[in-house]
């Protein structure tokens, strides 16, 4: 696995806010474990984000009646699919 080092500068709050969360009262043993949570946190966070706006939009095209019957293959699905966008769905 590829690892790469990032080296950030903090000032006052944000230093003193990551002392308090990686002290021995704190929630992590070292800032840069509290930085990989973070991380992670947010792509899961963009993730979620993305399938719920792809279900909204696959919502908005069922109440549009964009609808075509599938095929049960998704590749030809999709090319059905890219066909019709084309054409505005007429």
């Amino acid at each position: 696995m590829l690892s790469t080092r990032i080296n950030a500068r903090l000032s006052g709050p944000l230093a003193a806010f990551v002392e308090r969360m990686t002290n021995k009262l704190g929630l992590y043993e070292t800032p840069s474990e509290y930085v990989r949570d973070l991380i992670r946190r947010d792509m899961e966070q963009r993730e979620g984000r993305m399938e719920r706006e792809s279900i909204l939009a696959g919502y908005r095209d069922l109440a549009a009646s964009r609808l075509f019957p599938s095929t049960g293959n998704f590749h030809a699905d999709m090319k059905i699919l890219a066909q019709k966008e084309t054409v505005d769905w007429e």
